[in-house]
């Protein structure tokens, strides 16, 4: 059982891990966002390992559910401002 949790423990690990520089390095701020959100969930199943619920939930409620859809209203806000300055016109 120990082998089974340190396998999974590396594995959110690393996902934990890329996802984290994939919202740095990736140039696309919608790409980042999402790696965002990636990174967010295996922190919160890093919390369920650890036998913290509660804290997973608020992890998932807050931060993913809450600050990542702030992210997503400023980014597609910004991204139609941007679009129209530069006259392009979506049809």
């Amino acid at each position: 059982m120990v082998v089974a949790e340190t396998i999974a423990f590396a594995l959110f690990a690393l996902v934990t891990v890329g996802a984290s520089l994939g919202v740095v390095l990736v140039e696309d701020v919608w790409h980042s966002a999402l790696l965002l959100g990636v990174a967010l969930l295996s922190v919160a199943v890093h919390y369920v390992m650890l036998q913290a619920e509660f804290l997973a939930a608020m992890q998932i409620l807050v931060y993913v559910g809450g600050v990542l859809v702030l992210i997503t209203f400023a980014v597609m806000l910004v991204r139609h401002e941007m679009q129209t300055d530069m006259g392009v016109t979506r049809t």
